[in-house]
């Protein structure tokens, strides 16, 4: 393999992901290039069809970061579905809902001055401008193997080859995949990033920080009666169905065209292998102040996708020799007010004053120490840091949301103590002997929907005559020992029925129906053995979402 001659281009930053976090980085390079007259090249590779088609979100954005990134952004036809008007929160039981107060939640709470988004339609007009900046950006290119030199310095990556066959045969659609090298490579792959996770292991980023915490937020998009139909208002709830032992919130946004996006963000922390978060999300639907809203509405889009919560206590040493991890791959979401668009959108700009600080210097392949320093000078460090304790209080039960409370509301996260999450997602599951089964609600598709009738809406698709890529390191370790203990929670946990179990003479058999896949990586981080590695498919595999 090492004798394999590619086709090798050469840039000054090479960007994996086109989501917020590496345009915004890939922008501001060009902008400050720009003011001090160099002159940079820099490359966007995206995995999805197009710029936009893997990105989802709920989604409230804080102007702060768009507002710095670019001062006039309301007047160049920024993609706004509405701006939040009227804000509501109710605390739900199994049939009835209470309305709490705005003024008495935490300021990171609130929505003041926000705007209701499309992270699809937001990712596309950051596009433009990046093309526009003459930024390069290729979509339907997959990465998944980085680039070192002899001193094990990063340098670039190597895009997937194409054209291989389900046996790993190469068929006459053949491709070799391409070498890009560049001074250096910033990762911002979003939430569980596959090169990342190879990064953190081999330069050891984890170190004294606590585990990386997940959630899955699932999304629909429903066009519903004008009757109900309020543009600009956001509903959030929490309460049923979730439990002590399950955390998780729901939220519901009037966006336009008379359409609503109405989803759940569930803690991947819980314990028990039976639930479902697909089906606790259905299961939402059906109280009678979410139910009402949905009398003669059409569900019209589906999707899913893995959050990172777990806060600044989680969030690795991000610079390593050649590169560094931005955005949601880093772990900048800010879990308390469940907002990432502004935290990643930032942390895209500060690296970006980093490396521009390097090439202006003539340096390359080295570590950005500036952007520590440039990190913990910005609001973004403070605001995080602010709320340090969220996720380790949320876990906790009524009492944690109670303290939450009192942290955020009374002390402003100013407090003298910080709490740290000490395992695992997965190392949280509980063998099934400890739990009854659970009987979910039958779905009436029309209301309430199965996984195969919902990954229609997500648009998905994936060349079939390919190798999966959702890899199994050990299948016997899967279908005797996890199906057994835990009873096969990959088919629970799994939003889009990709895994699914048949039982044939009292012998477990493990199918996998990756075609379904919608890219959440679910599997990858709640797999009780760790077993289950999700890598990017072939380059424009996956969801194909238009307005998520």
């Amino acid at each position: 393999m090492k004798n394999i001659k590619r086709e090798k281009i050469k840039f000054d930053v090479i960007i994996i992901g086109g989501g917020v976090a590496g345009l915004s980085a890939a922008i501001h390079i060009k902008q400050l290039a720009n003011i001090s007259r160099q002159k940079i090249t820099v490359c966007i590779l995206e995995k999805g069809n197009y710029i936009g088609s893997h990105i989802i979100s709920g989604a409230i954005m804080n102007p702060i970061s768009i507002s710095e990134l670019f001062p006039n952004w309301l007047k160049l036809q920024f993609p706004i579905e509405k701006k939040v008007i009227n804000e509501k929160f109710f605390f739900l039981s199994k049939t009835k809902s209470y309305k709490l107060p705005i003024w008495f939640l935490p300021k990171s709470f609130k929505n003041k001055n926000n705007y209701i988004v499309s992270l699809t339609k937001v990712t596309q007009w950051l596009g433009k401008k990046a093309e526009n900046l003459g930024i390069e950006i290729f979509p339907g290119f997959s990465v998944t193997k980085i680039l070192f030199n002899k001193n094990q310095i990063v340098k670039g990556v190597i895009t997937k080859d194409l054209g291989i066959d389900k046996n790993n045969i190469k068929t006459k659609k053949f491709q070799l995949g391409i070498e890009l090298h560049a001074k250096y490579t910033f990762f911002a792959e979003g939430a569980r990033g596959n090169l990342a996770k190879q990064l953190i292991k081999k330069y050891n980023l984890n170190k004294n920080k606590d585990p990386q915490k997940y959630s899955l937020g699932i999304k629909e998009i429903w066009e519903i009666n004008k009757n109900f139909y309020k543009p600009g208002t956001i509903i959030h709830t929490f309460g049923w169905p979730f439990n002590k032992n399950l955390n998780g919130g729901s939220f519901l946004y009037h966006i336009k065209n008379q359409q609503i996006s109405i989803g759940c963000i569930i803690s991947l922390s819980y314990n028990n292998p039976y639930i479902s978060p697909h089906e606790e999300f259905q299961k939402y639907k059906t109280h009678p102040k979410i139910k009402k809203i949905l009398i003669n509405a059409k569900r019209i889009a589906y999707g899913a996708r893995s959050i990172n919560i777990g806060g600044i206590n989680s969030i690795p040493n991000l610079i390593f020799p050649g590169g560094i991890i931005i955005g949601c791959n880093a772990g900048f979401l800010n879990a308390s007010s469940a907002k990432g668009i502004h935290t990643s959108i930032k942390s895209g700009m500060l690296a970006a004053k980093s490396v521009n600080d390097a090439i202006k210097n003539f340096r390359k392949h080295d570590k950005l120490k500036s952007f520590n320093n440039i990190f913990k000078n910005s609001w973004l460090y403070e605001e995080l840091y602010k709320v340090r304790n969220f996720n380790s209080l949320i876990n906790k039960g009524f009492i944690g949301k109670i303290l939450i409370g009192i942290e955020q509301k009374i002390f402003q996260g100013k407090i003298p103590y910080t709490l740290h999450i000490k395992k695992e997602d997965y190392k949280y599951l509980k063998p099934i002997s400890n739990f009854k089964k659970i009987k979910y609600l039958k779905h009436d598709e029309k209301l309430t929907f199965s996984k195969l009738s919902s990954i229609f809406y997500s648009n998905v698709n994936h060349t079939e005559n390919q190798p999966s890529h959702l890899i199994i390191k050990n299948y016997k370790l899967q279908e005797k020992i996890s199906f057994k203990v835990y009873g096969g929670p990959e088919e629970k946990y799994c939003p889009a029925n990709v895994y699914e179990y048949t039982i044939k003479n009292n012998i477990n058999k493990l199918k996998i129906n990756f075609q379904n896949c919608i890219h959440c990586k679910t599997c990858d981080i709640k797999d009780p053995f760790q077993n289950i590695t999700w890598i990017p498919p072939e380059g424009g595999g996956g969801p194909n979402y238009i307005n998520m």
